[in-house]
């Protein structure tokens, strides 16, 4: 069978995919041209009239014949090693399985749209169940206004059977929603639809401009994925629909389906611009690892600060003056809205570098909420000798001291009016008068096996980096040990890239390893799944990884989750940094 999809780039449960036939197309995108209609009666496969090849590009669909669950497994097994095109089976939640078909079309996909529920419900259980390097496709549903949410459900092609239908009928779609035709005095598009004069402007005009607005939301649903930012567009634009809406926010409770598929790091900004960004997978699983994973190893008090808007902290001007304050007499961990508290260890590390927020000088219940909730858990994880909160009055205060009830600790404040004032910083200074300063090695040694704990797992920085000396300088830190360097500090994450010294130390410790078991090939450059034996299910998209063949022992970083590589058939799984022949 020609392998015709193929997923090259994620963003959470979106995906941006290749459709490979005579031509290629980019995914998500429309499949007018390669499918047909979802409402019709499944043809059969077809041959290519002689000499007309185009006709490859219809996909058969395998007719649904209801039964049991073993009655279908049974009339889908279709030997469809023949075929030069592409495939497609029609399921429900139901009968989802792998059929062996390239596509999947999800059935009675028109009567999801409105049913938040159900919708985020079909989609969850039909794409945990069909093979991950396959589309799955949704037909008759599709608008400029919802085709974003789709996407980031985990749909990969529409049509535009609705947005053309809706046309027809005299309305007139936009990506904040639709709008009488009759109602417009002018056209608010510039597309070659809508070049016509209005009184000449048709309800076919207003069809094919529909088509136009679905087919440029799609090309810029595919350039939000390739940034990273796909969830950012889609919580102000899915606004514009209350079931839109409600379907984000039933896809946020669905957090083991969009966490296993959330990276680890990106590069790009994390824009936090609503309550609704607490919800993220990222924001959630940085407060989760802070508050289980971390571990203080300062013996000096805790000194809370307010964050900054510049990122990494270390570099703004605020946290330059708690910086000389302090003097590593204590230890600064920021407070902020939308990840809770960040230990000066973790500055670096995604998303506490890579975030910016709203700032308008007031705290919604909602973020007071949540920050309070995190920080009473760091608290009750953590163990200071004394607690400092160098905050400004209002939310920041009102934040620790509901924390620090449900915590039983007692604060010492040391801000009247503004954190930064000479009068602030001089009452800071004589709080923190008597205290030991830290040494520079120590703050090195204790910054490695923070973020190592964060990144590997509770005790991780202990067992796995116990005996350690680090070499340049912050943040470019490498970790050596007896000779031989096992890591090196990447500045852009604020995680920690391993050798294969590295590596082997990570495996004779008792931290579990996340291990790839290959085929008997030495990778060059890269691991596609094709040749992956099993991996384990932990994994996730920038995971370290270390990977295991006959002929090979390599170290790299992971581009899908685990699941993802043991059942696809296509993709670069791993980007393998270093490697050696068995």
């Amino acid at each position: 069978m020609t392998d015709y999809f193929e997923v090259q780039e994620r963003d959470g449960a979106a995906r941006l995919g290749e459709l490979r036939l005579a031509d290629s197309l980019r995914t998500p995108a429309l499949g007018d041209d390669v499918l047909v209609d979802a409402g019709s009666l499944w043809r059969e496969e077809q041959a290519a009239p002689e000499g007309d090849e185009s006709k490859l590009t219809v996909l058969p669909h395998r007719a649904f014949p209801g039964g049991t669950a073993d009655e279908v497994a049974e009339a889908f097994a279709v030997d469809y090693e023949d075929v030069e095109f592409p495939s497609a089976a029609v399921v429900s939640p139901t009968t989802a399985a792998d059929y062996g078909a390239d596509a999947y079309v999800l059935s009675n996909a028109p009567g999801l749209v409105g049913h938040a529920e159900a919708f985020v419900e079909a989609v969850v259980d039909v794409r945990e169940t069909v093979p991950p390097d396959t589309a799955l496709v949704m037909s008759g549903v599709a608008t400029p206004a919802n085709v974003a949410t789709l996407a980031y459900a985990g749909v990969d092609l529409v049509d535009s059977h609705r947005a053309h239908v809706r046309g027809l009928e005299g309305f007139y779609l936009t990506n904040d929603g639709e709008v009488f035709l009759e109602d417009l005095e002018e056209l608010p598009c510039a597309c070659e639809a809508c070049r016509a004069p209005r009184d000449q402007f048709t309800r076919k005009d207003c069809a094919a401009h529909n088509v136009n607005a679905l087919r440029a939301e799609l090309a810029r649903v595919r350039e939000r994925i390739r940034a990273g930012r796909l969830r950012d567009y889609v919580e102000g634009q899915a606004r514009h629909e209350a079931w839109l809406t409600a379907t984000f926010r039933r896809l946020d409770q669905q957090y083991g389906y969009l966490e296993e598929r959330t990276p680890l790091q990106r590069r790009d900004e994390l824009l936090a611009a609503s309550d609704d960004s607490l919800r993220r997978v990222e924001i959630q699983r940085f407060a989760d690892r802070v508050t289980s994973r971390y571990r203080n190893r300062f013996d000096g008090p805790l000194v809370l600060v307010p964050c900054s808007a510049r990122k990494p902290y270390g570099e703004s001007q605020s946290h330059a003056q708690f910086h000389r304050t302090i003097s590593y007499r204590g230890h600064k961990v920021s407070m902020t809205s939308p990840i809770g508290v960040v230990p000066q260890e973790l500055e670096l590390t995604y998303p506490a570098q890579h975030y910016d927020s709203v700032v308008t000088g007031e705290w919604s219940e909602t973020e007071i909420e949540f920050v309070a909730r995190v920080l009473a858990r760091y608290l009750e994880h953590t163990d200071y000798p004394r607690h400092i909160a160098h905050l400004p009055p209002g939310g920041y205060t009102d934040i620790v001291e509901r924390a620090a009830e449900r915590a039983g600790v007692e604060f010492e404040y040391t801000v009247d009016d503004h954190p930064t004032t000479d009068e602030s910083l001089a009452a800071l200074d004589a709080t923190l008068e008597g205290e030991e300063q830290y040494l520079k090695r120590e703050r090195e040694h204790n910054t490695v096996r923070a973020i190592a704990d964060y990144q590997f797992g509770d005790g991780a920085g202990d067992e796995f980096f116990d005996h350690i000396n680090t070499g340049g300088r912050y943040p470019s830190l490498r970790v050596h040990s007896e000779g031989d360097q096992w890591a090196t500090l990447v500045p852009q994450y604020g995680t920690l890239s391993l050798t294969l010294a590295g590596a082997r130390r990570w495996q004779e410790s008792d931290v579990p390893t996340k291990t790839v078991e290959i085929d008997g090939f030495v990778p060059q450059g890269s691991v596609l799944a094709p040749g992956i034996l099993d991996a384990d299910a932990s994994i996730r998209e920038g995971d370290e990884v270390v990977v295991e063949g006959p002929k090979a022992y390599a170290v790299g970083r992971a581009t899908m989750h685990g699941d993802e590589m043991v059942r696809s058939t296509r993709g670069i799984a791993v980007d393998v940094r270093h490697v050696e022949e068995r």
